[in-house]
C-alpha cells in the first residue's frame, strides 16, 4: 500500500481537528477507464489518526450543538453553493475515478449540493413539540437533541451523494462527524471534505479519515465516544457492524444490499418497459443498490420483450466515462470486474442461458470494461437471482401472470426496490400495498429517487431509521420527553413578590 511519493501536488492528506494531517502510508487512486492514469496519492489513516479524530469531535460537540440556526444554515448552505458552483469539475473528478459516465456524475454533483441546501433549511425546524398532558396542571413536551459523534461510512458508487445525505443532516441537527469514505473514491471524498473545511465550522466538527473499511473503518465502529453509525454498504458488512454497534449500546443507520425486480406485465408498453430495464439494469454499470437486477416478465410478452432488449443493448456505447458519447462506463475496479466475470460462469452453471453481453471490451486505454450481460430462462432460486452482483448483469424470469410475478418479486432475502410497468390501475394499487420493498417506482425504472426523498428498504436491505429528508431526524437525534408541574414554582414567586 505504501508508495513513493513523487509530487507534493498529488499527495491528498486526512483533515482531522481543522488540520491536513500527513501519514506514514499512502495509497493511489486509479482511473478504472484508464488504469495508467494514477488520480492522486492518498494518505491511509493510523489507529492514532482514528483517535485523534473521535477525540476532535466529542470536543467540538458542545460548541456546534449549542450552534444557532441560523449560524448552521450559512454553513451548510455555503457548502451546498459551492458544490453546485463546480458541479462540472466535481463531476468530471467522480467520472475520472469511479467509471460513472460525466452525465451521470456531474448530476449527482448536482445532487450533493441539493442535499446540503435542504439540511440547512432544515435547521430552522422546530427542535421541539408540546402535546397536551393527560394530567391537570402537568406540562408534557418533547424535545430533540443530537446524538453526538457521528460515524459517516459510505461506499464507492455515489462518492458525492451518498456521503453528503449522511454528513449534512448529522451537521444540521448539532452532531460532529467522522467521515470514511470507501478508498477507491478517495478524490471525491477528499474534494467534498476540502469544501467543508473552508465553510467556517470549528475545528474538529468535521473530520475526513481515509483508508480500509477492515482497518480504519472498523476502528472507527467499534470506537466508545462514537455514539452512532450510518453506514451504507453490503449486506454482509452491514450485519458485522450492526451487532458491533449494538454490543456497546451505539446507535446505527444501516442502508445494504437489493436484488431489485421490474416486472413487465403484458399490458406494457413495450418501449418503455426496455428503456426502464436498460437504465435500471445498466447504467452507473450495474453498480446501484437500487439496480434492477431481476427482470419479471410475463410469459406472453416474454419473447417480444427479449427481442426489444436484445437489439437495444446492441446499441449501448461501452467506453471512458467522460467520453460524452458513453453510454456505460467501467466497473469500479479490478476485483469487481472478477466478481462480475465469476457471477456470468455461476448463471451458466445453475442452468440460466447467456444470452449476450459479458464480453471484457477493449478500449484504446486500458480498463475494467464489461458489456452489459443478459441471462434467460433464469429460476427465482438461483444465486444470479438472489446474491446482489452489483455489475452489469441482469436476469430474466418467465412468469405466468401478474400473481406469480408478485409472488417471485418478494421471494428474496432484500427489499430495497422495486418496479412495475403496467397501465392497469387495480393492480398498480395492488402491488404498492403487498410488494416487499421500501421503495415502489411505477412505470419507471427502479433506480433514480428525488434528493429529498426517504430511502429505506426492508428485510436484510435496511435497518435503523430511512436516510435523507427529516425522516432521516430519527437516527441524528435523540429523543428527551419532559414532564413538568410548575405550579408550586409559580405559586412561590407570587407570594415573595
Amino acid at each position: 500500500m505504501s508508495n513513493q511519493i513523487t509530487n507534493e501536488q498529488d499527495i491528498k492528506h486526512n483533515f482531522i481537528a481543522g488540520e491536513w494531517r500527513s501519514s506514514s502510508e499512502y495509497m493511489q487512486n486509479i482511473n478504472p477507464s484508464d488504469t495508467n492514469d494514477v488520480i492522486a496519492t492518498y494518505a491511509t489513516a493510523t489507529s492514532n489518526d482514528v483517535q485523534d479524530a473521535v477525540s476532535a469531535a466529542v470536543s467540538a460537540l458542545p460548541l456546534w450543538s449549542s450552534s444557532t440556526s441560523g449560524e448552521r444554515f450559512d454553513i451548510l448552505d455555503a457548502i451546498g453553493s459551492e458544490i453546485i458552483q463546480r458541479k462540472g469539475e466535481l463531476g468530471d473528478l467522480l467520472a475520472r475515478e469511479e467509471g460513472k459516465t460525466l452525465k451521470e456524475a456531474v448530476a449527482e454533483a448536482h445532487r450533493a449540493g441539493s442535499l446540503f441546501k435542504f439540511f440547512a433549511a432544515e435547521v430552522y425546524r422546530s427542535e421541539s413539540e408540546g402535546y397536551r398532558s393527560l394530567r391537570e396542571g402537568i406540562s408534557l413536551e418533547i424535545q430533540r437533541e443530537p446524538i453526538g459523534v457521528v460515524a459517516a461510512i459510505t461506499p464507492w458508487n455515489f462518492p458525492l451523494a451518498i456521503p453528503a445525505w449522511k454528513i449534512a443532516p448529522a451537521l444540521a441537527y448539532g452532531n460532529t462527524v467522522v467521515f470514511k469514505p470507501s478508498e477507491l473514491v478517495c478524490g471525491s471524498a477528499w474534494a467534498l471534505a476540502e469544501i467543508i473545511s473552508r465553510a467556517g465550522l470549528p475545528d474538529g466538527v468535521f473530520n475526513l479519515l481515509m483508508g480500509q473499511g477492515t482497518e480504519t473503518g472498523a476502528a472507527l465502529v467499534e470506537h466508545p465516544n462514537v455514539a452512532g453509525v450510518s453506514f451504507t454498504g453490503s449486506s454482509v458488512v452491514g450485519r458485522k457492524i450492526g451487532a458491533s454497534v449494538f454490543a456497546r449500546g451505539g446507535k446505527m443507520q444501516l442502508e445494504m444490499g437489493g436484488k431489485n425486480p421490474l416486472i413487465v406485465l403484458d399490458d406494457a408498453d413495450l418501449e418503455k418497459a426496455v428503456e426502464f430495464a436498460i437504465n435500471g439494469a445498466f447504467f452507473s454499470a450495474g453498480q446501484r443498490c437500487t439496480a434492477s437486477s431481476r427482470l419479471i416478465v410475463t410469459e406472453n410478452i416474454h419473447d417480444s420483450f427479449i427481442d426489444a432488449m436484445s437489439k437495444r443493448m446492441e446499441l449501448l456505447r461501452i467506453g471512458d466515462a467522460r467520453n460524452p458519447k458513453t453510454d456505460i462506463g467501467p466497473v469500479v475496479s479490478e476485483a469487481q470486474l472478477k466478481k462480475n466475470l465469476e457471477y456470468l460462469r455461476i448463471g451458466l452453471n445453475d442452468g440460466a442461458k447467456h444470452l449476450m453481453g459479458g464480453d471484457q471490451v477493449e478500449q484504446t486505454t486500458p480498463g475494467w470494461y464489461l458489456s452489459p450481460a443478459l441471462f434467460i430462462n433464469a429460476k427465482s432460486e438461483m444465486k444470479i437471482c438472489r446474491e446482489e452482483i452489483f455489475g452489469p448483469i441482469a436476469a430474466v424470469i418467465s412468469v405466468s401472470d401478474y400473481d406469480e410475478a408478485l409472488s417471485v418479486a418478494n421471494d428474496s432475502e432484500f427489499g430495497l426496490s422495486a418496479g412495475i410497468v403496467s397501465n392497469d390501475r387495480l393492480i398498480i394499487d395492488h402491488f404498492i400495498d403487498n410488494i416487499q420493498a421500501g421503495m415502489v417506482q411505477i412505470n419507471l425504472p427502479t433506480a433514480g429517487m428525488d434528493f429529498h426523498a426517504p430511502i429505506t428498504g426492508r428485510k436484510n436491505s435496511s435497518f435503523g431509521p430511512p436516510e435523507k429528508s427529516s425522516y432521516c431526524r430519527e437516527f441524528f437525534t435523540n429523543t428527551k420527553v419532559i414532564h413538568a408541574n410548575y405550579g408550586k414554582r409559580l405559586n412561590s414567586k407570587r407570594e415573595g413578590s
